[in-house]
């Protein structure tokens, strides 16, 4: 289906798309010109319009999903964690870079709706993919944690550091339960999936998503085990929490991006 038709085919989760990508952007752009509570508004705003597109996905017939309703998905629970999380700890800045990945993946969503899928295989699949999308997005939560306390950290080093800043260990302390919280949902949606191969292939299929999955669980289960045994901090502990979110990013989103857009295959 070219793109034009499929804007037509779903108008009010087109339109609705189109207000949240602007409230997003009009965030990114103007919010050094904006108060605090002007600012919070605006992507409380841009979160509940995001909010309405993704539930009217959920009520399209055929249902659809692929690599971009995944990744907006994603950055819609990290806004979710921001919002509450910023209500906790004022320090926490990172409006303009989520309010530039939430215009990215609701455009994407719009421009890629994904795959239909007329019949679930399976009454396990809405599950594997709930509990999937749920260590996407804590785990993306851990890497946008990780990225603020390395500027942090920077900061701290080149001694500008303001007195308002968030907490250095505190910083660690949030990201290293996200990763936790993350692995466990990560070793559910395995687990799901492997139930799932298993009752529909009487064997668990070792393709691209299955491999860098397991790849991505193994680099966390490792990160994990270096932070309470070896203490791991700082700069080892970042970068393997990256390579394990590249690995889980390449799991789903990234095979599917390769079927859907270089490949156009469902």
């Amino acid at each position: 289906m070219s793109l034009l038709p499929a804007l037509a085919s779903n108008l009010p989760v087109t339109v609705l798309s189109g207000f949240a990508a602007l409230a997003y952007a009009g965030l990114a752009m103007a919010h050094l010109r904006m108060t605090a509570p002007q600012s919070r508004g605006l992507l409380i705003l841009a979160w509940l319009l995001h909010l309405v597109v993704l539930v009217l996905g959920l009520f399209e017939q055929p249902a659809r999903f692929g690599f971009a309703p995944a990744l907006s998905v994603t950055a819609w629970l990290v806004l979710t964690v921001y919002l509450v999380e910023s209500r906790l700890f004022p320090q926490l800045r990172a409006r303009w870079t989520l309010a530039v990945l939430g215009t990215v993946v609701v455009l994407l969503a719009l421009m890629f709706p994904g795959s239909p899928y007329p019949a679930l295989r399976s009454s396990w699949l809405p599950l594997h993919w709930a509990l999937g999308i749920a260590s996407y997005g804590l785990i993306a939560a851990a890497v946008v944690h990780a990225w603020l306390m390395q500027r942090a950290e920077r900061a701290m080093r080149l001694g500008t550091t303001a007195e308002s800043s968030m907490p250095l260990l505190t910083l660690e302390r949030l990201t290293f339960r996200f990763v936790a919280a993350g692995f466990a949902l990560l070793s559910a949606t395995l687990l799901a999936g492997w139930y799932f191969s298993e009752s529909l292939n009487h064997r668990w299929v070792w393709d691209h998503k299955s491999t860098f999955s397991v790849l991505a669980w193994l680099t966390m289960g490792v990160l994990l085990w270096g932070r309470w045994q070896l203490g791991w901090r700082g700069r080892v502990a970042v970068r393997t929490l990256y390579v394990g979110a590249g690995f889980l990013l390449l799991g789903y989103v990234g095979s599917r991006f390769v079927l859907e857009v270089l490949l156009q295959r469902s």
